[in-house]
């Protein structure tokens, strides 16, 4: 059993690694552009230990250049509320106390949380939870540092072709829990509804539309016909 467990925690800290590489590239890039785009070494630097929040940093550093800073608030609380299922999702395993709980929720990333649901429940669960949510911290920390160090010279991830990086990483991740009929069919609505309603919704919404997907679990179902 104790083999079983360290193999599979060898393939989980290698999957963990190679995600760390391009959160290291995205992180710098983020550094980069946020300091030409005028803020203090010190606010950058706060942004990505404090807030932590990934894609809705960029957003948040190109609305705050723009002279719009409330927008950046407003923009970057609708862009994570799919936070809340996750937490839903998540809750027994961050842990019983509170300051698990809070230490737990600012580790909480769409990569993290996948991470965690293509383990069983349990032990193996909080343990790739934990594991997952300290790396890629460290490593979206690290990339911001870089990325302060360097300069513009990380430039646009886009270019690099790691903004494809990480919905080829999640997909990865979640197609262990797509062989269940009902998954995939929440999946399927789900992601349709999400990719139909990006043109005309602001970020975030579309992500949080797709929870409908939910809804057809609660449609009936036809009962196989047996032969007499």
């Amino acid at each position: 059993m104790r083999t079983v467990d360290r193999t599979t925690d060898r393939a989980l800290l290698r999957d963990i690694g190679a995600l760390s590489v391009a959160i290291i590239a995205v992180g710098a890039s983020f550094g980069a552009i946020a300091l030409a785009a005028g803020l203090p070494v010190w606010a950058v630097l706060a942004m990505s230990t404090v807030l932590y929040a990934g894609g809705a940093q960029f957003m948040a550093v190109g609305l705050v250049a723009a002279g719009n800073p409330l927008a950046a608030v407003l923009a970057g609380l609708l862009l994570n509320a799919r936070h809340l299922p996750f937490g839903l999702t998540l809750g027994d395993t961050l842990g019983s106390g509170w300051r698990s709980r809070i230490l737990g929720a600012h580790l909480m990333t769409d990569e993290t949380t996948a991470f965690a649901l293509a383990q069983p429940e349990g032990a193996a669960r909080r343990r790739a939870y934990w594991l997952a949510g300290v790396l890629l911290f460290l490593a979206w920390n690290a990339g911001t540092v870089l990325g302060v160090l360097l300069g513009g010279f990380a430039g646009d991830p886009n270019r690099l072709g790691l903004d494809a990086a990480f919905p080829a990483g999640l997909l990865a991740l979640l197609l262990p829990v797509l062989r269940d009929p009902d998954t995939r069919r929440v999946a399927v609505v789900g992601a349709l509804a999400a990719v139909l309603l990006t043109p005309v919704l602001p970020a975030g919404l579309p992500v949080l539309v797709a929870l409908g997907g939910l809804g057809v679990l609660a449609l009936p179902r036809r009962k196989p016909v047996r032969p007499c």
